[in-house]
């Protein structure tokens, strides 16, 4: 079984002088287009820029192909007196100010969502893995539910909104939990209830298409693959990447424990979502609960424990060294712990975005 990796970055589109988020007219995407193809769209808000890999045989692939992206996107942002930057949240910028990008779908997304929609100045990480078979799909991403707060708090990397520190690691989720279908998905028992869920949505006008459930894990609705949604959008590639290999070593190994009938323990949303509240709050500094043992434990911790269970399909992904950049991470701290201590040396937000943006670039 190979399990092929795509990746979605979305990036801030930054003033180099004020450092406030900033319309860039499609330019930046109109301009990337022609070298990166449909590799590179716009998104709801004007100071946004989506790239997304074409499907990776491999980590070493997706790396190669992201790192492409972001020296690209930046190369040419630059050319156009623009900087690019790779944080969840924009550490001062106020979303009333900003302009959409204007599209049909916005349009209707904004006349039914209003204020919710408006707001959502955020910037994700979405990670897909092939898993052509629906039901298997489904298996996985019931037991992968459990893992999602561990990969949360690695990724968290928004703790300012609007000029203040919110004493979150990651707000981003605060600003998307206000749309419908977002959070933890409940379990579904096979492809057929689930899609009985969606047909019934549609039917009833709540949804139009599949594409507006917005969980933190879902299956893709178009492309064979199911798709984790939950992270901030890592400020290195690095992390990027080392937060994908982790996705990808999850889905083999569930799938390694599944076609040996063996199951992974399905949790309640209400107790996987006490996980994601403190992944949200504290990132990797805090504890969060082992519901095997049901007790505390240092996140830290429960991020060795993550790698050890995946330890034994490392190799044959071939990607040993980037689930390893854990460690690293936990050293280093994440984006948010970074932004943190440039905020508490300097107090001042535009020294903030100026480590963001030279970050974003880092080692390209």
């Amino acid at each position: 079984m190979k399990f092929t990796l795509g990746i979605e970055e979305e990036y801030q589109v930054i003033d180099p002088t004020t450092r406030e988020l900033i319309s860039h007219n499609q330019k930046i995407v109109t301009k990337a287009s022609k070298v990166l193809n449909d590799q590179v769209k716009a998104e709801m808000h004007q100071a946004v820029v989506e790239v997304g890999t074409n499907i990776c045989e491999d980590i070493t692939d997706a790396k190669q192909q992201i790192s492409h992206l972001r020296k690209s996107i930046s190369t040419i942002a630059e050319d156009l007196g623009y900087k690019i930057g790779a944080a969840g949240t924009h550490p001062f910028s106020k979303w009333e100010t900003q302009l959409i990008t204007p599209n049909p779908r916005y349009d209707e997304i904004i006349n039914e969502m209003q204020d919710t929609a408006r707001s959502n100045l955020i910037f994700g990480l979405h990670v897909h893995v092939g898993m052509a078979d629906k039901d298997m799909a489904l298996h996985l991403v019931n037991a992968m539910r459990y893992f999602l707060p561990h990969l949360y708090a690695l990724s968290t990397n928004s703790p300012f909104w609007e000029g203040r520190k919110t004493g979150f690691k990651s707000f981003r989720s605060k600003v998307f939990d206000k749309f419908p279908r977002t959070g933890i998905p409940g379990v579904f028992d096979n492809y057929a209830q689930y899609e009985s869920y969606v047909n019934l949505l549609v039917k009833t006008k709540c949804i139009d298409n599949p594409k507006k459930i917005w969980w933190d894990i879902r299956i893709h609705p178009v492309f064979p693959t199911l798709e984790v949604r939950i992270c901030d959008v890592p400020m290195t590639v690095d992390e990027t990447i080392c937060i994908a290999a982790l996705i990808q070593a999850l889905v083999a190994k569930l799938y390694k424990l599944r076609t040996q009938n063996l199951n992974f323990v399905t949790y309640h949303r209400a107790l996987i979502n006490e996980n994601k509240w403190r992944a949200g709050r504290y990132g990797i500094e805090g504890k969060m609960i082992d519901f095997g043992k049901e007790i505390e434990v240092e996140t830290k911790v429960l991020m060795q424990e993550f790698v050890d269970f995946v330890d034994d399909v490392l190799d044959d992904l071939g990607s040993r060294n980037e689930v390893e950049y854990v460690f690293k991470m936990l050293e280093k701290g994440t984006g948010a712990d970074r932004q943190l201590k440039i905020f508490e040396e300097t107090r001042d937000l535009t020294k903030v975005v100026d480590y963001i943006t030279t970050q974003t670039i880092k080692g390209l």
